[in-house]
Parts: structure tokens; sequence; C-alpha cells
């Protein structure tokens, strides 16, 4: 089997307020039906779905890569819909801070060192 493309589909406790933050933090929608909406920054592509699950939005985990994490902390510290948001960090592999959207999900904004490709 040769994977052309994976898209995952984030749940949203309140979908209009969901839709608001992942437009916030540079996120342009593209509406497929009622409850679904398909979210593209560049190539990168998600599914927002108009569901919602408490155990699935707390556990539910996306890494976004950015190519300038001190611009991409400034756009995330300005969104009105986030939940919390940590300091930039330094690791190993490159920098990450971690922010958490309006139904509990985990997002891992990350500038990779040049040669990690996680």
């Amino acid at each position: 089997m040769e994977v052309a493309n994976v898209k995952a589909f984030v749940p949203s406790k309140d979908y209009e307020i969901s839709k608001s933050f992942y437009n916030e933090i540079g996120f342009t929608a593209e509406f497929v039906s009622k409850d679904l909406t398909l979210f593209h920054n560049g190539e990168s592509l998600f599914f927002l779905q108009n569901f919602y699950n408490k155990e699935l939005a707390e556990n539910f985990m996306l890494q976004i890569c950015v190519t300038d994490i001190q611009q991409a902390f400034e756009i995330c510290s300005e969104a009105q819909h986030k939940t919390k948001i940590t300091p930039v960090q330094h690791e190993r592999w490159g920098k990450v801070f971690y922010l958490w959207g309006p139904s509990g999900e985990l997002l891992h904004i990350t500038e990779l060192a040049a040669k990690e490709q996680f």
C-alpha cells in the first residue's frame, strides 16, 4: 500500500467556537457539510467534525510543524478561543510550545531542528 495522504478528524465540543479557533491560528476553512469542515494551511489539511466525546477530545493531539516558532507563538497567544498555552521550550530535536484548543485537544506547535523529521 502506498499512502498519498493522511488527514485527522478533530472533535469539537462547540463546532462554531472550534471553527473560529482554527481560523484565529491561521487555518482557512472550507465547507464540506453541516457537520464537517476541511481546514488547510499550505499543504497541511485536517477535518474538524461536529462531534464530541470528552475522552477522545481530551486525549487528542496534533503536531503542527511550523517554520517560525516565534511567529506561531505570537499568533496563537492572541487566539481568543484557546484554553491554555505554554511558553516555547527548547528540546534536542527543536522548539515546541503546547496549545490547548476549545474542546481540550492538544496541539504540539513545533519547529523542528534542520535534520529532524518527526
